[in-house]
């Protein structure tokens, strides 16, 4: 389990949710290569409106024809490791915007290997 405290960087990818790689979806391939390289966590949020450096409003509202909402990946781990990462960004991020800001990680704790996920979340086991 990856251990995680204290001073962290925040990756954020900002791209169209039909935005592709290799006829797959690149939120998807973006947090498949984080999870390959090893870093913390990544988390893929979808949007309810938005517009970027093409000033298309896109939104989910029921009259528009637009379903290319915006969608932000996150990704938090060192500095180091999130720096790391960044040329596979420049291979995959052909539109979109990237960010970086410096974050505190206040916890980080994931479910031990042995937990039943239906059964004892939360418990301990005796």
């Amino acid at each position: 389990m990856t251990r995680l405290t204290g001073g962290a960087l925040r990756l954020t990818v900002y791209i169209g949710e039909n935005d592709t790689w290799h006829h797959k979806p690149l939120y998807a391939e973006i947090v498949h290569r984080a999870h390959a390289a090893g870093l913390a966590g990544a988390s893929v949020f979808r949007g309810i409106e938005g517009f970027g450096a093409s000033s298309r409003i896109h939104t989910s509202r029921l009259l528009s024809l637009s379903e290319d909402l915006p969608v932000a990946v996150v990704i938090v781990d060192t500095e180091t490791r999130v720096r790391e990462f960044l040329p596979q960004l420049d291979e995959l991020v052909t539109e979109g915007l990237v960010t970086l800001d410096d974050c505190e990680v206040i916890r980080y704790v994931g479910r031990e290997a042995n937990q039943d996920i239906a059964g004892t979340k939360g418990k301990k086991s005796l």
